[in-house]
């Protein structure tokens, strides 16, 4: 049965996909978006990866080169997770107004501790620091001893953090 360029696109786009996500970890690797075309950024990025594997540099994808490129792959995913720094810095305070990833952090993780803790608001996941949010923020200081702003600072952050950590490795889930 004959390779059809269909196959061949869709061998290059695992490829391109391969190396793309490994980029995302070895800033040696130029980063490339897959689109199932071997170009010169495709050839450019297999040439780094061979560079940084100890591997001959040609810029084409021979057996050890694909065998080591699914490798490293797999062996990323399967690594230890990296933490997420999220917090941006000691001075950062998140507050009513605000929104984005870090508020549904926190909302997830005042959600959490109301499934854990009947005295616990619960406040919806939605990405806003609103009113319900800081209400509940200013009852979590409140049991914790931080002053009770209703805005997330640093030392309100890393104490959500240790309570998080602390109901994931003694609470039955």
């Amino acid at each position: 049965m004959a390779y059809t360029n269909n196959q061949k696109k869709q061998h290059i786009l695992e490829l391109q996909t391969y190396l793309h996500a490994i980029a995302l970890m070895n800033d040696k690797i130029p980063l490339i978006i897959p689109d199932g075309v071997y170009d010169k950024e495709t050839a450019l990025a297999v040439r780094a990866f061979q560079r940084e594997y100890g591997l001959p540099e040609t810029g084409n994808t021979d057996p050890e080169t694909w065998n080591r490129i699914v490798s490293v792959y797999r062996k990323n995913l399967r690594g230890q997770p990296i933490p997420y720094a999220v917090f941006p810095s000691a001075k950062y305070i998140v507050r009513i107004g605000d929104d984005g990833q870090l508020v549904y952090i926190i909302q997830v993780m005042l959600h959490d501790m109301s499934t854990c803790y009947d005295n616990a608001p619960d406040v919806e996941i939605c990405g806003s620091f609103n009113a319900q949010t800081a209400e509940a923020v200013k009852r979590f200081q409140q049991w914790s001893g931080l002053p009770q702003s209703g805005s997330v600072d640093s030392g309100t952050w890393n104490m959500l953090v240790h309570c998080c950590e602390h109901m994931n490795n003694t609470l039955p889930r």
